[in-house]
């Protein structure tokens, strides 16, 4: 369009779920959430988006090949749907809302998913700044069946920049999959797992970061291996040196 912005992609595409980047030095913690890392990094469509001329509302529809897919699986003809809805009221607050509705398996094993992303990125103060995500989904726990099979994530992200070098973040988060229906664990009580996370971020310069990051996890079920043994929690370190140009 030669006066509104109207856009029209198609080909392999950053996902439209989620309030982390693929970039991992734009997101508020070294590692990514459990919800980020069990929903789409990528997707395969086409999709028709619009900007509103003050830039405060974006709305995107998506027609795509499935759940994080370049091509449909083996015997699936079906299509799948997508949408994205952001609102920003202004530079400190950024309110999003998108969705995936489709069938990602074979046509003999056709089970209708649908998932809703739902996040606020708000800058509470100069320095202080939150995201409040909540991702949640239903797939059908057969085919044809009326009874769906659900999971959910809440997550709370914190940062405090103390200076221009120095950065404070943290995560709260839950991941409830007790059928298994993205994380199967083949345990009674399925994929039930708390994470805790706290990392401290230095730049070394405008366009280099130091970052490291401490993270833990409890499970409902023994599901983390160590020492040749499975057990409710799991905590480690990371690292990261990240430079771009």
């Amino acid at each position: 369009s030669k006066t509104k912005n109207l856009w029209v992609d198609a080909g392999i595409m950053p996902s439209h779920i989620g309030w982390e980047s693929a970039i991992g030095k734009d997101n508020t913690n070294l590692t990514r959430s459990l919800a980020a890392e069990n929903s789409p990094y990528f997707e395969t469509g086409a999709k028709i988006s619009y900007t509103s001329d003050n830039g405060k509302w974006f709305l995107s529809g998506l027609v795509l090949n499935g759940w994080q897919r370049i091509a449909k699986p083996e015997g699936n003809q079906t299509i799948s749907f997508g949408h994205q809805l952001t609102f920003k009221p202004n530079e400190k607050i950024t309110l999003n809302s998108s969705s995936f509705i489709g069938n990602d398996k074979a046509k003999d094993d056709k089970r209708m998913r649908y998932f809703h992303d739902l996040y606020g990125s708000l800058q509470l103060t100069e320095r202080f700044s939150t995201i409040l995500g909540f991702d949640i989904g239903a797939e059908q726990k057969e085919k044809g069946s009326e009874s769906y099979n659900t999971w959910y994530s809440p997550n709370v992200l914190l940062k405090y920049q103390l200076n221009n070098q120095w950065a404070l973040a943290g995560r709260l988060e839950y991941y409830s999959d007790k059928n298994g229906v993205i994380i199967n664990t083949d345990t009674p009580n399925g994929f039930q797992t708390f994470g805790y996370s706290l990392n401290v971020d230095y730049a070394i310069s405008k366009n280099v970061v130091f970052r490291t990051e401490a993270r833990s996890f409890s499970s409902k079920d023994a599901i983390f291996m160590k020492n040749d043994e499975f057990k409710k929690g799991n905590f480690f370190i990371t690292t990261s040196l990240a430079a771009w140009f």
